[in-house]
């Protein structure tokens, strides 16, 4: 970020939100600590912008969430843990004989 370019060439992503937080300070900058509070919203979309952690937090709520639903609500026809551990084929001998001597 320190230029202001991205990798592509052009500004960076970020760089409009860095635009605004200077404006910001460059405005409120006689203020002394009034006006740096006046920036802290500013300041607090650009570091979004860089790290996208209030993005992953929200993300890993919903996620949260649907676990916490779909746990609460689980489905009607599920296969239970024998069917798919055996998929249907083991302890089907008899079947498998009668299939196979029916092919001969």
């Amino acid at each position: 970020m320190a230029s202001g370019y991205g990798i592509r060439g052009g500004p960076s992503r970020c760089f409009t939100f860095w635009q605004e937080v200077l404006g910001c300070y460059v405005v409120n900058s006689g203020e002394g600590e009034a006006g740096k509070q006046k920036c802290a919203p500013a300041l607090e979309d650009y570091y979004e912008c860089l790290h996208h952690r209030k993005e992953a937090l929200r993300t890993m709520k919903m996620q949260a969430a649907f676990r916490k639903a779909e746990a609460a609500h689980p489905r009607e026809n599920a296969p239970k843990a024998e069917q798919i551990r055996s998929l249907g084929l083991l302890g089907k001998d008899e079947e498998s004989a009668a299939v196979l001597a029916a092919r001969s």
